[in-house]
């Protein structure tokens, strides 16, 4: 599966498909953002996602402030989906409010930061 070419991504990560790649990228983008990305390892829970994004907040036209945003990614290689214990866990986390995604390319990191 080729990656389609995207403007927003540098020429130099074009080609690139494996995971750690797409990691890169998105601590990469959040960095710019103003955010942090933090690694995780859970203890005694499996199928947890591993990378918590974290974006500040800011204001609206109105001088009123908005939270920051916390984001829960889980990254695969290109094509690759979650495993059913993966997908069991994020679905208790979401029923708990929180917000889960799954990325795998850099158009998925862009998505999810816009």
């Amino acid at each position: 599966m080729g990656l389609r070419r995207h403007r927003n991504i540098p020429e130099r990560i074009q080609t690139v498909t494996r995971e750690s790649e797409i990691e890169s990228y998105l601590v990469e983008r959040v960095k710019a953002l103003g955010g942090e990305v933090r690694k995780l390892q859970w203890i005694g829970r499996r199928g947890a996602p591993d990378r918590i994004v974290m974006l500040p907040g800011g204001s609206n036209l109105f001088g009123e402030s908005l939270p920051g945003i916390a984001l829960w990614v889980e990254l695969k290689a290109p094509g690759e989906k979650a495993k059913p214990h993966q997908a069991r866990e994020h679905e208790r986390m979401r029923k708990m409010g929180q917000r889960v995604v799954i990325v795998d390319s850099f158009e998925g990191v862009d998505e999810v930061l816009s």
